[in-house]
């Protein structure tokens, strides 16, 4: 078995690496990630990325934050120390409104920041994981698998034909900062 274990395409420029991403497609060659310096718009569609869930970890976040607002003030004011101010009843909901819609919003922010990066292992402490430098710069990487089957000859080829300006073969999945 080879000690290489991934093939990187590096590219210049978006437009050919999404080219690059069509042309190993059509030859079933998967990718294992692609890594670029922006945002590319329709790269996850094309690589079959799966809509991202954090919108129901905000909700379910939400929710939680409404319900202890509203619980926590009902026990405080209601249950623990009912108070008579003005002849108003104890349990009047719009007094609990804006406690109930501020814990609600800081549950949820709070919530999806640890939820997105506990998603993306971006914990305290924790070195980055690069496969590329250049990638975080100027560069938009192709990495495939080398040990899923492939030809790496083909890959090679594949890659230069769609644009790749370089093309590496790493023995090591990440690259250290050091």
């Amino acid at each position: 078995m080879s000690s290489i274990k991934y093939i990187l395409g590096l590219f210049e420029d978006p437009d050919e690496m999404m080219h690059g991403i069509d042309k190993l497609q059509e030859n079933n060659i998967s990718i294992y990630d692609v890594f670029t310096p922006m945002p590319i718009h329709g790269i996850d569609k094309k690589l079959g990325v799966k809509r991202s869930r954090l919108d129901i970890v905000a909700f379910i976040c939400g929710i939680t934050g409404t319900l202890t607002g509203f619980s926590m003030i009902y026990f405080m004011l209601v249950m623990d120390w009912p108070m008579n101010i003005g002849g108003k009843p104890n349990f009047a909901i719009p007094d609990f409104i804006p406690i109930t819609f501020e814990l609600t919003v800081l549950f949820c922010a709070f919530g999806m920041v640890a939820a997105f990066f506990f998603r993306n292992h971006l914990f305290p402490g924790r070195a980055p994981r690069v496969m590329e430098l250049r990638a975080t710069a100027d560069r938009f990487v192709i990495a495939i698998d080398a040990n899923k089957g492939f030809d790496p000859s083909k890959v090679d080829n594949l890659l230069k034909e769609a644009g790749a300006v370089e093309i590496k073969h790493n023995d090591r999945k990440y690259v250290s900062y050091e």
